[in-house]
């Protein structure tokens, strides 16, 4: 879900964006979730070419973006031309 006060921003501004080193303060389900969701937006992302949404914080607040996931590690989720958002400041990766 969404939150209201998320600004969707196009995947080619996300190489401009800043991001705090501090991780988000979540708890251990809503991070497994996260997780969970990832794995799954990847397998999407690959097999079908399918589209999900990332909701993230950078040092400005709340921020939204539609793509597809190429991968992800501990650190990172890649998107496509190398973007990175750091996996500790993702709020949610929701699946249509």
């Amino acid at each position: 879900m969404l939150p209201t006060n998320a600004l969707i921003i196009p995947k080619e501004r996300i190489s401009s964006l800043r991001f705090p080193r501090q991780p988000l303060m979540l708890s251990d389900v809503e991070r497994r979730g996260i997780l969970h969701n990832m794995e799954e937006a990847t397998r999407l992302g690959n097999v079908e070419h399918g589209k999900c949404r990332i909701v993230f914080q950078d040092d400005e607040g709340l921020k939204a973006v539609e793509t597809t996931i190429w991968t992800f590690d501990p650190e990172n989720i890649v998107l496509k031309y190398g973007m990175t958002i750091p996996v500790s400041r993702v709020v949610s990766v929701d699946i249509p």
